[in-house]
């Protein structure tokens, strides 16, 4: 009996137990945690009810229930090389890499299903539509117009998906092979091209240099030798100054000698045979000279005739 009433009293405690665990696990279940760049979609009973951001939320149990997880990061897709055909009717092979946002999680789980696929067949649509308005040059050239109009059209194809395309990016052109090698010998050729020009316009350059280097030594040689004959004239100019002042000065000096020399024979008072004797001096000192006449004065034609005679007797 003791057991039995034992057991009876067991009985409701293991069941406020359980049902306490049931209810923690259910009220657990219920309370949602969205992390940061996240976004999740909840129903209500089967219907959209709210989109849930980052951050704590309580969801009603057998309500409420989380039809999506959406990430709001920037996606990198990378597409498989797509078959286009050119205006000129040239098959080539080309590979896509779309960086896209999700702008509306809402729109983005109801607008449209399996978006990675969408967005893959849309993005092989619109590359051919380009490429097939270019001929294959052109489509080589000018990848940057291609992104940017291809950019264009999808983002404005999948607003409705709450989708944004921010960036579109042609990672790889593949022409056929024949037309690989024919473009590989056209730029070997056009690098050789540009060597040879390069290759040219340094040897130009070079005698350039060389010529100006030759002008430039001649004006200098011919500027040493102006001023050597300028510095030569200067010297001799010099020269003949110093020479004209020193025999102007050796004049000055003689002349003077001379004055003093009058001064000392007026002092002495000196006779008239003895001025005649002083003149006759002068002249044979004259007579010494270069001059080839020489006028004697009267007054010492008799004096100079009585001295040749006295040098005559004298030398017999």
């Amino acid at each position: 009996m003791l057991t039995v009433a034992l057991a009876g009293a067991v009985a409701p405690i293991l069941v406020i137990i359980l049902l306490a665990i049931f209810v923690l696990v259910v009220l657990g279940s219920c309370v949602t945690i969205v992390p940061q760049a996240n976004a999740f979609i909840v129903e209500r009973l089967g219907a959209y009810g709210a989109t849930w951001e980052t951050g704590l939320h309580f969801r009603i149990p057998l309500v409420e229930k989380i039809a999506n997880k959406v990430t709001l990061k920037e996606r990198v897709s990378d597409f498989p090389p797509q078959p286009v055909i050119t205006k000129d009717n040239v098959t080539m092979q080309i590979d896509t890499v779309i960086y896209f946002q999700v702008t509306d999680p809402k729109q983005f789980t109801y607008g449209v299903v399996h978006p990675m696929a969408a967005i893959e067949n849309l993005t092989a649509t619109t590359l051919r539509n380009i490429i097939g308005d270019m001929e294959l040059e052109q489509t080589l050239t000018s990848r940057d117009h291609i992104n940017t109009t291809m950019r264009s059209v999808l983002d404005e194809a999948t607003d409705p998906w709450g989708i944004k395309i921010n960036r579109v990016e042609l990672k790889n052109i593949m022409p056929p092979k024949d037309i690989q090698e024919a473009m590989e010998k056209q730029m070997r050729a056009e690098r050789e091209r540009r060597e040879s020009v390069l290759r040219a316009k340094g040897q130009k350059e070079s005698q350039i240099l060389v010529a100006e280097g030759e002008k430039q030594s001649a004006i200098l040689k011919a500027d040493a030798a102006k001023q050597a004959a300028i510095l030569k004239a200067q010297g001799e100019r010099e020269a003949r100054i110093m020479a004209a002042e020193a025999e102007a000065q050796a004049i000055m000096q003689v002349q003077q000698a001379m004055a003093d020399a009058l001064k000392l024979l007026n002092a002495s008072a000196p006779n008239d045979q003895v001025v005649k004797l002083k003149a006759l001096e002068a002249m044979e000192k004259i007579a010494d000279g270069k001059a080839t006449k020489i006028i004697i004065p009267s007054e010492i034609q008799g004096l100079a005739g009585l001295a040749a005679s006295a040098k005559e007797v004298f030398h017999d």
